[in-house]
């Protein structure tokens, strides 16, 4: 996964009114019931059926770190699916998202003015209009790169213009080496 793909999940996972089964047992029957099948589970874990077995029934209660990772990420992204969807249509809709960077912006400007990349820490709230974009752009499988070039128009249209108030002659916003970005809507 990129930055920006995670960055969403993050805000997904904050969106939830219930937390998900934290006991191994828990969980794996958490996965069983959506996956419906041990090869499916051990699949997704990296492990084997006869381990997701011995998971199951208490057999075994302390996986290794990698793999007690792998099975609270793989809860996770399927945690209340129908919450995540309706915190998304809410941000497509009306809200907008909320984006908070530190990168190094690039950009296109007029001769004579300074076009050279430099780090910023910006907060910026974007309309709805992009969120729809980003999440459109996701759902499709966009790469990291796509979801950045939609961010960095919205920062250019919303930060850099300040809607159309300023710095007209600006053409192109890139993100590049993203240090941190959260999202929140």
């Amino acid at each position: 996964m990129g930055e920006i793909e995670d960055a969403i999940e993050r805000a997904d996972r904050e969106s939830f009114t219930h937390e998900p089964p934290k006991t191994l047992k828990g969980q794996i029957g958490y996965l069983m019931k959506q996956l419906k099948s041990t090869r499916a589970v051990a699949q997704e874990i990296g492990v084997s059926q006869r381990s997701v077995e011995r998971y199951r029934k208490g057999e075994r209660k302390h996986p290794p770190k990698a793999i007690a990772e792998k099975i609270d990420a793989a809860v996770r992204s399927r945690w209340q699916p129908l919450v995540r969807k309706r915190r998304r249509k809410q941000a497509a809709a009306t809200g907008g998202i909320t984006v908070e960077t530190r990168a190094r912006f690039g950009y296109t400007a007029p001769v004579g003015t300074t076009d050279d990349g430099r780090f910023r820490r910006l907060t910026v709230h974007l309309p709805p209009a992009y969120a729809q974009r980003l999440f459109d752009a996701r759902d499709a499988g966009a790469s990291d790169q796509e979801m950045r070039g939609i961010i960095a128009e919205g920062f250019k249209d919303v930060y850099f213009q300040d809607g159309g108030g300023r710095a007209m002659g600006l053409s192109d916003v890139a993100i590049n080496d993203i240090d941190y970005m959260d999202l929140d809507y």
